[in-house]
C-alpha cells in the first residue's frame, strides 16, 4: 500500500467497528447454535436447516472478507478475485449437490 493511503486511516475501521464486526459473527455463531433446534426440515422442507446454517455461514463469511480481510476498501482488482473465488465455490457446491441428487438411496437410507 502507499504511504498516503496509510496516513489518512483509510483502510480499517478502528476497533470499535472490529469489535462490532466481532459481536456479529459471535451472534450468527450463537444463533446458528440454537437454530438447530428448531425443526425446519419438517415444516418447511428436507434440507432448511442445512440451508439456514449455510446461509448464516455465508453471511459470517462475508463479514469476514470485507472488513477482517480489508476487501472492503481493496483496488477493484482485489473484488475481482474476490467474486471469482466465490463463483468457483458455487461451481464446486453445484457439481458435488449433482452428484449427490442423481444416487440412490443405498444401504444406508432410512
Amino acid at each position: 500500500m502507499s504511504d498516503k493511503h496509510m496516513e489518512t486511516g483509510e483502510g480499517h475501521i478502528g476497533y470499535p467497528g472490529y469489535f462490532g464486526v466481532f459481536a456479529i459473527l459471535v451472534f450468527g455463531t450463537i444463533f446458528t447454535y440454537f437454530s438447530s433446534f428448531w425443526d425446519l426440515d419438517g415444516t418447511l422442507f428436507p434440507g432448511a436447516n442445512t440451508l439456514l446454517a449455510l446461509a448464516i455461514a455465508f453471511f459470517k463469511m462475508t463479514c469476514v472478507m470485507l472488513f477482517f480481510m480489508h476487501v472492503y476498501w481493496s483496488p477493484r482488482m482485489i473484488w475481482l478475485s474476490a467474486v471469482a473465488s466465490l463463483f468457483w465455490l458455487a461451481i464446486m457446491f453445484a457439481y458435488t449437490m449433482s452428484d449427490y441428487f442423481t444416487r440412490s438411496l443405498g444401504v444406508f437410507s432410512v
